[in-house]
């Protein structure tokens, strides 16, 4: 928290810099964006967090409904005036023990949890910022439908499958705040239009789902990298950027890392009003990033291998997993 704290300052300064410039024009297109993360994209371990899955739409630019245009009023006089648009989406979140095969899993590892949820967003782009901010409202517990998806997926790959989904967290309503704040800083151009770049992002989340606190970045080197803010991602993650997709062609490679301060995760602390399984969170999480996207027209393709650190305590490894999204503007 230390960290997050000495460094809003600086990030503060470019805030304020980025305000007092004049908008871009603004982005007509709708855009619509899946997201697939997975372990077994990465190493096909099958553990802890095994699968997410989201899909987002968002609407072109100062095209608002009235609740949200007074809100984005009420933001304009805190944050300066940007470009916004407004967006919907749902998802599904997993989680599982490393031993599948157990009736009564072991009670010192991850549970059993899945996350169905549905969400609102708020943008607000200006040149060389981005500002997030979501809703998220779902259901933890046996109606995410998380066990008969991952049964399902399993019988037809073939896989076998879990026994020890009774021992999940309970139902129970849940939802979540989330604001995340990304600047883009060009650091270089080089010949042949590449460019070199970073992406500084600050992330606070508080509700019954996650509350944490975060800080972390990308750097990015390729070409058209003033057309986007960074490929998306399902949180907890270093940033989650699904509009814009940049037009014409483009492509870019980067490295991103971030660390958050987690005051609660129903994943691992169990139901909040209600006996559940759980174990001991640790306080202090990191991300490592590498990955690639690349545009033409309107579609975006990238793909992202994230490396966390542990996220309880008595967990033998960091866990690795891979990141899948596809965006599409129109």
């Amino acid at each position: 928290m230390r960290s997050v704290a000495a460094a809003l300052p600086a990030l503060l300064l470019l805030a304020g810099a980025a305000a007092a410039q004049p908008l871009p024009p603004p982005d007509r297109r709708g855009t619509v964006s899946v997201i697939s993360e997975n372990d077994s994209y990465a190493r096909n371990t099958d553990r802890w967090y095994t699968n997410g899955f989201r899909f987002n739409w968002t609407s072109a630019e100062d095209n608002l409904p009235g609740p949200l245009a007074s809100l984005d009023q009420a933001l304009a006089g805190l944050f300066g005036p940007a470009r916004s648009r407004w967006g919907l989406g749902f998802g599904q979140d997993m989680f599982t023990p490393v031993d599948k095969r157990l009736n009564n899993p072991d009670p010192r590892d991850r549970p059993y949890a899945g996350y169905l949820y549905g969400e609102i967003n708020l943008d607000r782009r200006t040149w060389n910022t981005l500002d997030r901010f979501n809703l998220q409202i779902g259901v933890v517990g046996p109606s995410s439908l998380a066990r008969p998806t991952q049964d399902v997926v399993h019988a037809i790959l073939g896989d076998r499958q879990a026994r020890g989904w009774h021992y999940q967290l309970r139902d129970e309503p849940v939802f979540n705040l989330h604001y995340d704040r990304i600047w883009r800083v060009p650091v270089a151009a080089l010949p042949g239009g590449f460019g070199i770049d970073t992406l500084p992002t600050v992330t606070l989340a508080a509700g019954t789902v996650q509350t944490y606190a975060g800080i972390g970045g990308r750097i990015r080197i390729g070409q058209g990298l003033d057309r986007d803010f960074g490929a998306p991602r399902i949180r907890p993650t270093v940033s989650d950027a699904p509009a814009p997709v940049g037009e014409g062609f483009g492509w870019y490679l980067f490295a991103g890392a971030g660390g958050r301060a987690v005051a609660r995760d129903i994943f691992l602390d169990g139901n909040t009003y209600r006996d559940s399984r759980s174990v001991d969170r640790r306080t202090f999480v990191g991300d490592l990033e590498l990955g690639g996207a690349v545009f033409w027209q309107n579609v975006r393709l990238s793909y992202t291998q994230d490396f966390r650190s542990k996220e309880f305590v008595g967990q033998k490894k960091d866990f690795v997993f891979g990141a899948l999204s596809l965006s599409i503007s129109f």
